[in-house]
């Protein structure tokens, strides 16, 4: 169960931009290009008329590569993300936040959003901190100056812009039974095992039945008066006790709905999912914190779908090329900056001071 709970994440993951060369935009033959020639110095790929370099790369890597190590230490660097080096995922994902920052520059000169004066003087105010904050050992790691720095930072402010402009009319009124959340405790009784390779066995007929008596038993003793929490600690087979969640939960949908049905200090009968059996008992059906929370998320979601439309509609009519021979040759030793200014949380705190 806990694991279809939301997870937090380092770094978010804003888009993926396949990276195709020439051809009738969005035919099946001009998706399998993969463009490796014709690129200048030091540049990583295009997309439309905008072109991103190795320096800028750099930055995005090695800022997240001190979040890395400041968070889990070096030895960090010795493990796998999945199939991939440590090394490898980072480069990806700088690769793809900086593809989608080309194309939202592109997408803010097609909607008419420029940076105001104001807005230009904070980019390189920034811009002039973040270099200050280099040692030499530094900016030779990154292979960037003042200029690269200032106008990476006038990119990202654009994105920024054109993303606000894009999603303003989406109405922030979110009401409280949209954002609802509630709050319960619930005890488990499992209908599978995880066999020494951890692949999922699910019971067979005889130990579903045994799994049921136990939580026939269980809610037995419930119905007697006996205590929840303390049936719970001896009965329960889910990594925890308590949830709490909306509507739109990733919990399964017969567990959900029965929840939101229920009164507080009402418990449930039992409840099959696709995990076991389960006896609900709820806590709050409203928590208004967590509700109020859940609706800037609500608000959140909505605008990302809005622009996520006009996003993807506008970079499928852009033609974009990766030099993966140069991208591959990119490599990261575990030199990590000596600076402890984060590229982004300079531009967070120029932007939010002079704003303030």
């Amino acid at each position: 169960m806990n694991k279809f709970r939301i997870m937090a994440v380092m770094l978010v993951v804003l888009a993926a931009v396949s990276f195709v060369s020439c051809g009738k935009k969005g035919t099946k033959e001009e998706k399998e290009i993969v463009l490796t020639t014709g690129f200048e110095e030091n540049e990583i790929f295009f997309i439309g008329t905008e072109r991103c370099t190795v320096p800028e790369l750099n930055v995005y890597v090695r800022t997240s590569q001190s979040q890395y190590e400041g968070v889990f230490g070096e030895e960090i660097w010795d493990r796998d993300i999945g199939n991939e080096t440590l090394e490898q995922y980072l480069k990806r994902m700088a690769l793809y936040r900086l593809a989608k920052i080309k194309a939202m520059k592109l997408l803010a000169a097609r909607e008419g959003v420029t940076l105001d004066e104001g807005e230009e003087s904070r980019c390189k105010k920034a811009a002039g901190e973040y270099i200050a904050s280099l040692s030499e050992n530094d900016r030779s790691l990154l292979g960037a100056d003042e200029d690269l720095i200032y106008r990476m930072y006038s990119e990202f402010a654009l994105a920024d812009k054109v993303y606000k402009s894009i999603t303003e009319d989406v109405n922030p009124e979110i009401s409280d039974d949209e954002a609802r959340t509630i709050t319960v405790k619930q005890i488990m009784i499992k209908t599978f095992y995880r066999d020494i390779s951890g692949n999922r066995i699910d019971y067979n007929e005889k130990q579903k039945k045994e799994a049921y008596d136990r939580a026939s038993t269980m809610l037995k003793r419930l119905r007697n008066g006996e205590d929840f929490d303390a049936l719970a600690e001896r009965y329960n087979e889910d990594s925890q006790v308590v949830y709490s969640f909306d509507k739109d939960s990733s919990l399964p949908a017969e567990f959900v709905e029965t929840a939101f049905n229920m009164e507080t200090d009402e418990v449930s009968d039992i409840i099959e999912t696709p995990f076991g059996y389960h006896v609900i008992k709820c806590v709050s059906t409203f928590d208004r914190e967590e509700t109020d929370e859940n609706k800037q998320k609500i608000l959140a979601q909505k605008k990302e779908e809005v622009f996520g439309k006009t996003y993807d509609e506008f970079v499928q009519s852009q033609y974009s090329g990766l030099n993966d021979e140069l991208y591959n040759a990119t490599t990261y030793d575990r030199s990590a900056l000596e600076t402890d200014e984060s590229f982004f949380d300079v531009y967070n705190r120029v932007f939010a001071k002079e704003q303030g």
